[in-house]
């Protein structure tokens, strides 16, 4: 049985007319005829919705192949998209000192970014002692976060070379910095388990042999 049977003999168990479910769902009583009809497929956040009004698995709902696979692509999109975000507002805010707001919160320090439907806010309280965190909305629905908490250990630290440490995170590591990075006498390490979608992580600053910085993270997508 494809997705769009299953739709509506679950539908028409529960008594909803398709304008009834259109409404539950906040969408189109259109959107909800497309997706009865096989023309379109829904999105994760509405899968999710009928999923719970439904009370089946969201994997009872796209066990067929071509809705599968659909769902597959879009959740590879959504995340691409995301990291990509992530990584540009990296380089807007905190560690390029642009973008700063005001706090939030008592002596805090607040940055934030936007582009199209996401938007970055990172706001962290302290100094060489100092703990944060960073979120981005989609849309307005909170989609990520990370907290972290760090600690200079040596008047050798290095805010710049932090910074710009920050700048150079990548695709394969898109969390803080990147895996290695090197200039001049210091030296900046980062070490992560897991990927975008729940991670814990440490990085750490050396100049030449000496550790002077270190800062724990962990994070992940929110639903």
């Amino acid at each position: 049985m494809v997705f769009a049977e299953k739709l509506q003999i679950l539908r028409k168990n529960k008594g909803y007319t398709q304008e009834a479910l259109a409404e539950k769902l906040g969408v189109s009583r259109q959107a909800v005829a497309k997706w009865e009809s096989g023309q379109i497929y829904p999105d994760i956040s509405n899968l999710i919705q009928i999923s719970d009004l439904m009370s089946v698995s969201v994997d009872y709902l796209v066990k067929d192949q071509d809705c599968a696979l659909n769902i597959k692509q879009q959740l590879n999109t959504d995340l691409d998209e995301l990291i990509a975000f992530r990584l540009e507002a990296n380089v807007n805010t905190y560690a390029a000192c642009t973008n700063e707001v005001d706090a939030t919160r008592p002596a805090s320090h607040d940055f934030r970014f936007e582009n199209g439907k996401y938007m970055y806010h990172d706001t962290y309280v302290g100094g060489e002692t100092f703990a944060g965190e960073e979120a981005i909305w989609k849309e307005g629905q909170t989609i990520y976060a990370m907290n972290y908490m760090g600690r200079v250990l040596s008047d050798g630290f290095s805010g710049n070379f932090l910074k710009e440490a920050l700048r150079a995170a990548d695709l394969k590591m898109p969390y803080r910095g990147p895996e290695l990075y090197r200039s001049g006498e210091y030296t900046y390490r980062c070490n992560v388990t897991g990927d975008f979608t729940w991670f814990q992580g440490y990085e750490e600053i050396y100049k030449e042999d000496h550790k002077v910085y270190e800062c724990v993270f962990h994070g992940g997508l929110v639903k």
